[in-house]
């Protein structure tokens, strides 16, 4: 099981910033010119002075902030970068960078840093008209973000690589879909139920590997189910919420054992105060996990509520700082990143539109705590319409 650093915390040790930083300026000053064990000039080695065991190790624990300028030091450099393999060590180190992926009314896709407080906009992605302006869905596995839309000529994928820091196609599903569940564990990612192109809902899912790129189908699950959420928590995948048909809305949720390979039903796992038409216009449920612990935040009471894995019920343990009920749940985004829960919704005000993104970190305790603001994004219109959270 990885162990996750808090690299927001690390930021703050003098001593760590001092020693990467002082790291990262010696590399820079001597670009291109790094020793080999016998004091010579040599492009053989990474760090001088230690074997490349070492000194990848020392190079994973930089901030991947930085890798962009690593790979600007030399060739040797830049195909480790670009070859993903800090990324692997990464994992095995238990090393893990939470960034924020988000699109917004106003701008193109941006992703945050944390630790750095710092925003860097993506590339803009080479598709059509149609893909731009539709509806998508979004989803971070390993080191790539996918788009999922639709194009003129039908479904389509894009993904953003970490490595390359550009668009590229994805391939399709196996039977491509929208409005499905869906999440992601390390280099893998689950997609369950949604529609199809000609609306039906379905009950299928599939897994995706994004080291070999390729789709594989899994079992069906129990029912079909659209606008639904999903999640991985305890080593399981879960799917929750959304609908069966055009007016039916489900309570169930249903809980897939990856060693298995089969689903089981879990009933009233997550009750629902609303019925029919209502429901249909309502978000897929806002849930994220921190710590191993479900939560949800609710799109008519504004109430942030934790679930109870034993007795299969929730309680409320705060109140969102933004509002979700006035789109019924649409344009906010609730996500876990690291140890912390993230709030991220637009406001209106005199100078303008703004993004807020809020953050809380829940005490095991269960005291509430209020809520941070981690970060205002100005100009960037009010309204949420992708968030993804990538964790490596």
């Amino acid at each position: 099981m990885e162990r996750e650093i808090n690299l927001g915390v690390a930021e703050k040790s003098l001593p760590n910033k001092r020693m990467c930083g002082r790291l990262l300026d010696s590399m820079v000053l001597n670009r291109g010119k790094v020793a080999s064990h016998d004091g010579q000039a040599s492009d053989e080695s990474y760090l001088p002075g230690l074997p490349d065991d070492m000194a990848l190790q020392i190079l994973a624990l930089i901030s991947r902030s930085d890798y962009p300028i690593l790979a600007c030091l030399n060739k040797k450099y830049k195909s480790l970068i670009e070859g993903g393999y800090l990324y692997k060590l990464r994992r095995q180190l238990g090393i893990i960078e939470h960034w924020v992926y988000l699109a917004c009314i106003l701008m193109p896709w941006e992703a945050f840093d944390p630790p750095r407080q710092r925003w860097r906009r993506l590339p803009r992605m080479p598709c059509d008209e149609c893909f731009a302006y539709a509806d998508k869905e979004s989803l971070a596995v390993g080191t790539e973000l996918l788009v999922f839309g639709r194009e003129l000529a039908g479904f389509a994928v894009w993904r953003h690589s970490l490595l390359s820091c550009g668009w590229s196609r994805c391939p399709l599903m196996n039977l491509p879909r929208c409005l499905f569940g869906s999440s992601s564990q390390g280099e893998v990612a689950i997609v369950a139920g949604g529609s199809d192109r000609d609306g039906n809902i379905l009950k299928t899912a599939e897994l995706y590997n994004s080291e070999l790129g390729t789709w594989h189908a899994l079992p069906d699950m129990n029912m079909p189910r659209k606008l639904c959420s999903g999640f991985f928590m305890d080593g399981k995948f879960y799917v929750i919420g959304g609908m069966s048909s055009h007016t039916d809305c489900l309570t169930c949720g249903e809980e897939y054992d990856l060693e298995r390979g089969t689903w089981k039903r879990i009933e009233n796992m997550y009750p629902i105060p609303v019925i029919g038409a209502e429901q249909a216009m309502r978000s897929p449920p806002l849930i994220a996990v921190v710590n191993s612990q479900l939560y949800s935040a609710d799109q008519t009471t504004n109430e942030v509520k934790k679930y109870n894995k034993v007795n299969n019920s929730w309680c409320v343990v705060n109140r969102l700082p933004v509002r979700a009920d006035s789109s019924n749940g649409w344009g906010v985004a609730f996500k876990g990143c690291g140890s912390r829960l993230l709030v991220i919704g637009g406001r209106r005000g005199p100078d303008g539109e703004i993004i807020l993104m809020h953050s809380w970190e829940p005490a095991e305790d269960g005291e509430q705590g209020g809520w941070n603001v981690l970060s205002v994004r100005e100009r960037a219109g009010a309204f949420v319409y992708n968030c993804a959270i990538m964790g490596c």
